[in-house]
């Protein structure tokens, strides 16, 4: 949900779209001008933390300047320098009385404090039509929950009375009803509505799963758990919440005052905005709900991914860090900095990291899957293969969720020479996922290498291609496969729609401008070769691409597939 969705589109808005993010050549002080001009590039990089620290400065030397106050408000919001974006929304509100994402903020800030009518007259300041404005009115309703009006609280929530808006809105209505010394059967009859409609969003399966363990229907409870596990297996959360059941734990709610249904309110509206891709609000919002509610480590982690998507490492690697020791989510943050360290490559770190991770949690799939895919990543193919096998055999009955890492070892396997072994595994991920298409891409393709079962294997990519017709790797494999077998007018075919689909990829320009040789297309064949030369082709490659470059291709020369070849599509 972007901010126009939530009400909140403003100047300060637009202003902020280009002032999130950078390290740039400028130095603090430098020149109030030279601020300014760092802090815009810093959006450009989309560096928050030089973007606040520029804006800041900027507007010291022109603090009358209510564009550059606005732009250092959302800056400073979105780095998370709560203190300074209050003071800095207090500014705007004065003179733009209407600005939303000034009012948002205020109104935060208010519930934080408990001033609850104070909230409330932010966010009537700043919302746009409240029917249609989900973030003012659900924060409006937790705002009535904490003054104990309890009744207007739901009252104001159902003012969202649209179709969109109905799982969220019986979710937080569920969650005020749960606080209510009379609000348990409510609480009930609107977490049935909100489950009824959407079962597979983790923090409703939790709130549901712990409402019902704290009424005593802890098997209802497990069922609703067990329900999610079986789309999404071995979530932390939800592992963790079936072993308290089991060991008759007690249950707290998920949300257990007006400060976190807030800050529920300000997750989800962020975690909705980064899968769509709107960062800058995201950022807003989760800062706002770590602010409220700390100790939410899925906030903490979704941004952190936030700030991973936008090149941001560093930052994202210290939030990761963050990530309390006890809580279940740790694991997953420790395996995710452990990546973002090898992206970085500080190789020695990441694996160390996942090392340690291993040697404390030594059955936790995830830990030692990323250290496996880490080991193929660097070619490490046995050592690899190892560490996948230990994976399965921690779970001796494999079932539907263990297809990939049956893959990942039959890549791994196939690498360092081990076909019958590779050629197991794969067959046993198709066992488990029929008509996967990485894995029908994978194994056609090893079987056309080979000259092995040939019409399998050009069903298996032809369905690959169907099932993913959008996936150049996957469509290069198959004209890569008719290449192999001679078929040079079909390779380049289907070559040619390829490239249309990864125009920037190096294996499959290397590989259409052999295809286009073959059919004595030769000037066409060195424009693609020379396209594979400058788009930072595997090292192992580069000397072949350059001798065609200068030599062309003779009669005799025998394709050969890098190992880039089966890396596609998967």
């Amino acid at each position: 949900m972007s901010f126009g969705d939530a009400g909140f589109v403003g100047k300060g808005f637009a202003h902020a779209r280009e002032s999130l993010s950078i390290a740039t050549p400028f130095e603090v002080g430098e020149s109030a001008s030279g601020n300014y001009l760092a802090a815009i590039v810093a959006g450009a990089e989309r560096d928050t933390h030089a973007a606040s620290t520029f804006f800041r400065e900027a507007l010291r030397d022109d603090p009358r300047n209510r564009e550059l106050t606005e732009r250092a408000f959302v800056a400073a919001l979105a780095n998370g320098n709560m203190a300074e974006a209050f003071d800095l929304a207090a500014r705007v509100a004065s003179y733009d009385k209407k600005n939303g994402l000034a009012n948002l903020a205020l109104g935060v800030e208010g519930i934080k404090a408990k001033k609850y009518a104070k909230a409330r007259a932010a966010l009537a300041k700043g919302g746009l039509d409240r029917k249609h404005d989900v973030t003012s009115t659900l924060l409006t309703a937790w705002a009535y929950a904490g003054a104990g009006d309890n009744k207007q609280a739901l009252q104001t929530a159902d003012k969202l009375k649209e179709d969109a808006f109905s799982v969220f809105r019986d979710y937080h209505a569920a969650l005020i009803a749960d606080l209510l010394p009379n609000g348990k059967a409510e609480a009930e009859k609107r977490f049935k509505s909100a489950y009824g409609s959407e079962r597979n969003t983790l923090r409703l399966v939790d709130a549901y799963g712990r409402f019902l363990a704290r009424r005593g229907s802890r098997e209802e409870a497990r069922r609703v758990y067990r329900a999610f596990d079986d789309v999404s297996p071995r979530h932390p959360i939800i592992t963790a919440a079936m072993a308290d059941i089991d060991a008759g734990k007690p249950f707290s709610p998920l949300v257990r005052n007006a400060e976190e249904g807030a800050a529920e309110v300000l997750y989800g509206l962020g975690a909705i905005g980064g899968r769509q891709g709107d960062e800058l609000a995201s950022l807003v919002y989760l800062r706002l709900s770590q602010f409220l509610a700390p100790e939410n480590s899925l906030a903490t982690i979704t941004l952190a991914d936030i700030y991973e998507r936008m090149k941001q490492e560093a930052i994202a690697i210290d939030l990761y860090d963050s990530v309390p020791k006890i809580d279940p989510l740790r694991v997953n943050a420790d395996v995710q900095a452990a990546l973002l360290l090898e992206t970085l490559g500080r190789n020695k770190e990441a694996t160390d990291h996942l090392q340690s991770v291993i040697v404390e949690h030594p059955k936790d799939q995830e830990a030692l899957t990323a250290l496996g895919n880490i080991q193929r990543s660097r070619k490490l193919f046995a050592e690899a293969a190892d560490t996948y096998t230990k994976v399965l055999e921690l779970q001796p009955l494999p079932d539907r969720s263990q297809w990939l890492i049956y893959y990942y070892r039959g890549i791994a396997n196939e690498r360092r020479k081990s076909w019958s072994q590779a050629e197991a595994d794969l067959k046993k991920a198709l066992e488990l996922f029929p008509d996967q298409p990485l894995v029908l891409n994978y194994l056609g393709y090893s079987w056309v290498d080979q000259g092995l079962n040939l019409d399998e294997a050009f069903r298996m990519l032809r369905r690959a291609v169907d099932l993913r017709a959008r996936d150049g790797y996957i469509v290069d494999s198959l004209g890569w496969a008719y290449y192999r077998l001679g078929n040079y007018d079909d390779a380049v075919r289907e070559l040619e729609k390829a490239i249309d689909l990864k125009p920037s990829d190096p294996v499959i320009n290397d590989h259409l401008g052999d295809a286009y040789w073959r059919v004595n297309r030769k000037l066409e064949a060195r424009f693609q070769w020379n396209h594979a030369r400058d788009m930072s082709p595997d090292p192992d490659d580069l000397p072949k691409i350059l001798e065609k470059i200068e030599k062309g291709m003779t009669d005799a020369t025998h394709p050969v597939a890098s190992d880039q070849t089966k890396k596609n599509g998967g």
